[in-house]
């Protein structure tokens, strides 16, 4: 299974391209019920759904840990949350989501290095 090298994640994304609700909850963990009400909460994390199945993808799981961050790890309320998504911070806030950025564009090239080899 492959998987992305980030040393400090405890729960690396592996190299897959669809994920259950429950694989979601345990990489970002949280739980199953936050997942579905975060997806009524914020419009863009959309899972595929097939069967009365959701299946997400890995910018879902990145978009959902930054929801947690936000919401868990730096106080953001909900409607503050929302915005800041959807584009209405300051340069401190943007200087954090250009890193965040980053990250996933470091991950995806290491994922796609994986793939190569």
């Amino acid at each position: 299974m492959l998987e992305t090298a980030q040393s400090n994640d405890p729960n690396p994304i592996p190299g897959k391209r669809y994920f259950t609700i429950g694989e979601v909850a345990k990489l970002c963990d949280v739980k199953a019920h936050v997942l579905r009400y975060w997806e009524k909460e914020f419009s863009q994390i959309s899972p595929v759904k097939r069967n009365n199945r959701r299946y997400y993808q890995r910018q879902d799981v990145l978009l959902i840990r930054q929801i947690k961050s936000l919401l868990h790890d730096q106080g953001y309320t909900l409607s503050g949350a929302k915005q800041y998504l959807a584009g209405d911070h300051n340069e401190d806030d943007q200087s954090q989501y250009k890193q965040l950025l980053r990250q996933t564009i470091t991950e995806l090239e290491e994922l796609l290095e994986s793939i190569k080899r």
